[in-house]
């Protein structure tokens, strides 16, 4: 690095590191509010959507292969685009990439609403990622960027409520509007609330100058993206065609090839587009890894408790849903709590018990038979958000305190990436595990006589409990990834 790109740099930290200095509490909380709107619109229409897709298929005429794209094309392209919109934030600005975030995904939800084929509405939902990408890609450090470092925890806690409001809203949202309005009124309400939410984030927003001024690295963010996407497209369907499929197989080889090579490309750009010394900083790498543990671990409970309620309970899809409500609710309101806790004992000690807990949780489920309480059901889970709750907000702290403030835009999306393909690989794995084991106990039972209900009873809880206990020792293994990753000092 010259002497230019030193001063550049420089000056660029410089003018972010100490944002908060510079804010009213008044402006933060306003900064705050802007920032959770934003966070929890992408995630909700990620949620949102699931529950309206028969009536997309039925509208359309269109086969659940073709209609499972509404969803993938939205979790595949902002997965693929996160350290994209990180650099680009760290280049241009934060607040210039989340307000054209906002601008993007207000456009792409007004073509969802009005698309005349399937085709057209996976292009526009992947228009509309674009967008929500850009959002998640950003909040962490806007957020980061104007928060006192005392209260970092608490602001971050606040963001991961949004979440999770969101995602346990979302099923609820779209239920009610696809009966009383269509489907198309699940992209169109965000409308008037894109367009609100747009010009309170100009106004409140900080736009402080001297940044980095470099080149966008064209070469890495290419590799990159490809390399994204070759991985999470055949992880999302390798629980559908089986591992060995020659194509899930070829598509993943591709994708760790082009990761390994855009490694050796950003050692040798000179602007790359990721800071790799990042991951020398070991409380940032081993932060990261403890959230992609976490939420694959975690997607095993979103995968397999619906399943277990509704084809081995036969609860209809309403009773089912509020089953699931308490965990997402109780993440809701312990993130905070966690997050303000944070603010005054080592970070390290918070998430990893949280580890701990969410272990436990998962440990329990597997468990679960055909005649549990649900009282049962419902105390589990809430353990299970217990851990949730208590390791977010911590372990995200460290992240983004972790990384230089000219560097929080690419921690930001780091950390989105993390937790996107943890829940990729959460789906993915939990349903291998699950599928295969099953079938094995089926061609197992079968050979003994077992035949009927009891064939059926006893080989879903079996699978069950594999894929539990998996998904438990995932979670172990976060407990270490989290305690070795050491203090957080820059408070």
């Amino acid at each position: 690095m010259d002497r230019v790109d030193k001063m550049n740099s420089l000056s660029g930290q410089n003018q972010t590191e100490h944002t908060y200095e510079q804010l009213s509490r008044t402006r933060r909380r306003q900064v705050l509010l802007s920032v959770a709107i934003g966070t929890f619109m992408a995630p909700l229409d990620s949620s949102v959507v699931n529950i309206a897709l028969p009536s997309i298929s039925q509208y359309f005429q269109a086969s659940l292969a073709v209609v499972e794209w509404v969803i993938l094309a939205y979790l595949v392209m902002i997965s693929s685009l996160l350290l994209v919109f990180g650099r680009l934030g760290d280049l241009y600005g934060h607040k210039k990439i989340y307000i054209l975030g906002f601008v993007i995904f207000t456009a792409g939800s007004l073509l969802c609403g009005l698309a005349p084929s399937i085709k057209l509405l996976i292009v526009f939902r992947a228009i509309q990622a674009v967008g929500a990408g850009m959002l998640m890609a950003m909040g962490p450090a806007i957020v980061t960027n104007v928060s006192l470092p005392q209260e970092r925890g608490k602001s971050l806690g606040i963001i991961a409520v949004s979440v999770s409001i969101a995602l346990a809203a979302g099923p609820v949202l779209g239920g009610v509007l696809t009966d009383k309005f269509g489907w198309p009124s699940i992209f169109l309400i965000n409308i008037p609330i894109g367009i609100l939410a747009s010009i309170i984030a100009y106004r409140i927003i900080p736009d402080f100058k001297g940044r980095e001024v470099q080149p966008f690295d064209i070469k890495g963010a290419v590799t990159a993206f490809t390399a994204l996407i070759s991985i999470l497209i055949p992880l999302s369907y390798a629980e559908k065609f089986g591992w060995k499929n020659p194509y899930i197989i070829s598509m993943l080889v591709t994708g760790i090839v082009l990761l390994i090579f855009f490694v050796y490309l950003e050692k040798r750009v000179k602007h790359p587009m990721v800071d790799l010394s990042l991951f020398r900083n070991r409380l940032f790498s081993m932060s990261n890894l403890s959230a992609l543990l976490n939420y694959t671990a975690m997607f095993s409970v979103v995968l397999i408790m619906p399943f277990y309620l509704q084809q081995l309970r036969s609860l209809p899809p309403s009773k089912a849903g509020l089953l699931l409500i308490p965990m997402p609710l109780t993440t809701m309101l312990i993130a905070p709590l966690s997050g303000a806790l944070s603010d005054r004992v080592d970070t390290r000690y918070i998430s990893s018990l949280g580890m701990v807990i969410t272990t436990l949780g998962l440990g329990l489920l597997s468990y679960l038979r055909i005649d549990s309480r649900y009282s049962s059901i419902i105390l589990i889970l809430i353990i299970v958000g217990i851990g949730s709750g208590m390791f977010h907000t911590p372990n995200n702290s460290a992240v983004m305190g972790s990384a230089p403030a000219n560097r929080r835009g690419i921690a930001s999306g780091i950390l989105a990436i993390m937790r996107n393909l943890g829940m990729v690989l959460g789906v993915a794995i939990s349903g291998a595990i699950f599928s295969s084991h099953r079938n094995y106990l089926i061609r197992l039972m079968e050979t003994q006589g077992l035949s009927g209900v009891e064939l059926k009873v006893q080989a879903f809880t079996g699978a069950m409990h594999l894929t539990f206990l998996v998904a438990a020792g995932i979670a172990a293994t976060g407990i270490l990834t989290s305690l070795v990753r050491g203090p957080l000092n820059s408070k």
